[in-house]
C-alpha cells in the first residue's frame, strides 16, 4: 500500500522552478539596447617575466621563512609558504576572456555590474607597453577601487563617454600597484 502511493506521489510531483544566477551574456544582453561602448578583454595583461626580479622576490619571501621557523614561529611560516604558492599559481595562470560593457546606468564588468551612481570617480592608466585600465573608485569600503581592462581599445573614447556620468580625478598608484610594476607582473 505504501509503496503504491510512494509512487502516485512520484507521477505528480513536479520540480520546482530553479532560478538562474544572472551570467555575464544575459546582463550584455539586457543592456544591449542601450549600450554606449561594448568590448572583450582578457582580465589581465600577460608580461614576459622578469627572471631575476622573480628571484628575487623568492629569495625574500624563503628568508623570511626561515626566519619565521628559527623565531618559532610556525603560522607565520605556513602563510608565507601559502603566499609563495599562491603566487606561483597566479604566475602561471591563462587570463580568461572577458566582456565589458558602459551603458548610462553604469558599467559592466563580466558578472558584475557597477553603477555610476556607486561611482566616486574614475581615472585611466594607460602605459601601451604595460598598464591599460580604467580604475574606478567606488564608494564601498572592501573594493574601493575597481580596475578594468581596456586592452585595445580608445581610451579617449572611453574618457569621453564616462565624463558625462560621473568625474574624472587622479589617481596614484598604490603600494599593491607599485609592488606589482616593480615584480613586472
Amino acid at each position: 500500500m505504501y509503496i503504491e502511493n510512494h509512487k502516485q506521489l512520484e507521477k505528480n510531483w513536479e520540480e520546482p522552478e530553479l532560478l538562474e544566477a544572472p551570467d555575464a551574456e544575459k546582463l550584455i544582453e539586457q543592456h544591449s539596447a542601450d549600450s554606449l561602448l561594448h568590448w572583450n578583454a582578457p582580465e589581465f595583461e600577460m608580461f614576459e617575466q622578469n627572471k631575476k626580479r622573480l628571484a628575487y622576490a623568492a629569495l625574500v619571501l624563503l628568508a623570511i621563512i626561515i626566519y619565521a621557523t628559527l623565531s618559532n614561529n610556525p603560522i607565520m611560516a605556513i602563510v608565507f609558504v601559502l603566499i609563495g604558492i599562491v603566487a606561483y599559481m597566479y604566475l602561471n595562470k591563462e587570463p580568461r576572456d572577458l566582456d565589458f560593457q558602459i551603458v548610462p546606468e553604469g558599467i559592466s564588468a563580466s558578472k558584475d555590474f557597477y553603477a555610476f551612481e556607486n561611482i566616486r570617480s574614475f581615472w585611466i592608466f594607460y602605459d601601451p607597453q604595460y598598464k591599460k585600465i580604467i580604475s574606478l573608485h567606488t564608494k564601498s569600503y572592501l573594493t574601493a577601487f575597481v580596475h578594468i581592462p581596456i586592452h585595445n581599445e580608445d581610451p579617449v573614447e572611453i574618457r569621453r563617454i564616462l565624463l558625462k556620468y560621473i568625474p574624472e580625478i587622479k589617481q596614484e598608484h598604490g603600494p599593491a600597484e607599485i609592488l606589482e610594476n616593480f615584480l613586472g607582473i
